[in-house]
């Protein structure tokens, strides 16, 4: 009689879950058939943004290109002069020094860093797997009021310091359209190390089909895109290295 009764037990718990559980893969491709289809985000080649981040009371234009080899750059706009905060070709990463105005190459380790990341665009959760990044589904927690699903994101390790950290960060995903609205994870490096960050995107506008957020926060830094092109034409000349002559 008790094993008739637990084996009851037993079917009508597996009954039910079907239509209460979920799992971190059906997430994950909820979102991606909810912002526009898994094929539509694989032939994806690169996007180029147009918006403004708030800083230091100022607002500042900002240009961004990333493409799926890897290449991008970031441009700033700061009382008329445009300077390229950020570039990456691929093979070098640089930046401006805001002092000397002159281009300077990143360490080899931060350089590094960017390259073990070349696979992350659009998405790092896009064949996630054949990236060998793992994702584990947390439950849900109400961040703001919402609910969501809290995944666990384990990319490839960081090198920091000449060793390799665990790189893993934790995306909330809303319940109600499946995208993610807050990133949070522990800042390994910088003037920041050891502090948990947290970013966050909201208002999804639709663009050529595709689902991107149009306001975000960065490092606290609120940002709000007034534009974004699908595969726009790039002059390879922006994402290099300017060697002095």
């Amino acid at each position: 009689m008790k094993t008739i009764k637990t084996l009851f037990v037993a079917l009508f718990v597996m009954a039910i879950m079907p239509a209460t559980a979920q799992t971190a893969d059906e997430i994950i491709n909820t979102y991606f058939e909810n912002t526009g289809g898994m094929d539509a985000w694989n032939k994806l080649e690169g996007v180029k943004y147009v918006g403004t981040v708030n800083a230091q009371g100022m607002t500042i234009p900002i240009e961004m290109h990333q493409l799926k080899d890897g290449r991008q750059v970031l441009k700033i706009n700061i009382q008329g002069q445009e300077m390229t905060q950020m570039a990456f070709d691929g093979e070098t990463m640089w930046t401006t020094n805001f002092m000397t105005m002159e281009a300077e190459k990143s360490d080899a380790e931060t350089t590094e860093n960017v390259k073990k990341a070349i696979g992350d665009f659009p998405s790092p959760f896009l064949n996630y797997k054949e990236k060998g990044y793992s994702v584990e589904l947390l439950g849900k927690e109400t961040i703001e009021g919402t609910e969501t699903f809290k995944i666990k994101l384990t990319q490839t390790p960081m090198v920091v310091d000449g060793a390799e950290v665990p790189n893993v960060k934790f995306y909330y995903f809303e319940t109600e359209n499946y995208v993610p609205i807050v990133v949070e994870a522990e800042a390994m490096e910088g003037p920041m190390k050891g502090q948990t960050f947290k970013d966050s995107m909201s208002d999804y506008t639709e663009i050529e089909g595709l689902y991107f957020p149009m306001s975000m926060t960065m490092g606290g830094q609120p940002i709000t895109m007034k534009e974004i092109v699908i595969n726009p034409e790039v002059d390879a000349a922006m994402f290099a290295f300017p060697e002095k002559k």
